[in-house]
């Protein structure tokens, strides 16, 4: 590409970088390419975006370790653009490989921001209500495409509240097979009935299973996960509506 065209997007992604650089309470690294050159400017138009980015954190305690990025071709705000802001005219979509790290996604569960987004949940045994109120969550990654999950929930029934410890293996949904749980098993509270079982069974079965998730105004669905030791590998696809906003990283 000559090098005219190549100031253009450097100028634009620098300013990219920046912004984005801005909303992050904190950054290892970031690079943000956005390809198009003056007269796709002028037009509105840019044949794609791509981030990568290195030790990404948000609301002080969730961090990704990596993640890729890659938008098909936008329509952009050409004046906005000229100053250096990248302003979608129409939500885009995009491609993103997220790599998250055991020590991260336990880090995550424990900050005060996931907990007061936790919600209790209701099961259906035969007739009559169990709740389940979530106290702790730790996730581990031993590999071999397993995740393991150790918590403590609050288990109301039948008037009653009990603590109750557990442990559960299972592997996620990957694009050549369903999500299974190979094991559940009670280490603290005296356990609970086989019904009780087989209802929590069928609603883990309705989580792992979910196509997608929002996370404030985007919509990620996932299209395959790998699991390795200490890691977890999301390949997602995404619809982006603002490269950067303000929306996208602050607090709701």
């Amino acid at each position: 590409m000559p090098d005219e065209h190549r100031l253009e997007e450097k100028f634009l992604s620098q300013e990219a970088e920046r912004r984005v650089s801005e909303k992050l309470d904190e950054v290892e690294k970031i690079e943000i390419d956005v390809q198009t050159d003056l007269f796709k400017i002028v037009q509105g138009q840019a044949d794609g975006v791509s981030v990568a980015g290195q030790g990404l954190t948000i609301e002080k305690d969730i961090r990704v370790q990596e993640i890729k990025l890659q938008t098909e071709s936008i329509t952009i705000n050409p004046l906005s653009a000229l100053f250096g802001q990248i302003e979608l005219n129409d939500p885009v979509n995009a491609i993103a490989r997220i790599i998250l790290t055991e020590v991260d996604m336990n880090r995550t569960l424990a900050s005060d921001f996931v907990r007061s987004k936790m919600q209790d949940f209701d099961l259906d045994v035969d007739g009559r209500i169990v709740s389940f109120e979530a106290q702790k969550i730790e996730i581990f990654l031993p590999g071999d495409g397993k995740i393991e999950c150790r918590g403590r929930v609050l288990l109301k029934e039948k008037g009653n509240t009990r603590p109750l410890a557990y442990t559960a293996i299972a592997r996620p949904r990957t694009h050549s097979q369903p999500a299974m749980l190979e094991s559940f098993n009670c280490t603290e509270g005296g356990g609970i009935s086989i019904e009780v079982v087989t209802a929590l069974m069928q609603k883990a079965k309705e989580l792992m299973n979910i196509p997608y998730f929002k996370w404030k105004d985007m919509v990620f669905h996932i299209k395959d996960i790998k699991v390795e030791t200490g890691s977890l590998i999301l390949m997602v696809e995404t619809q982006v509506r603002q490269i950067p906003s303000s929306s996208n990283f602050s607090s709701t």
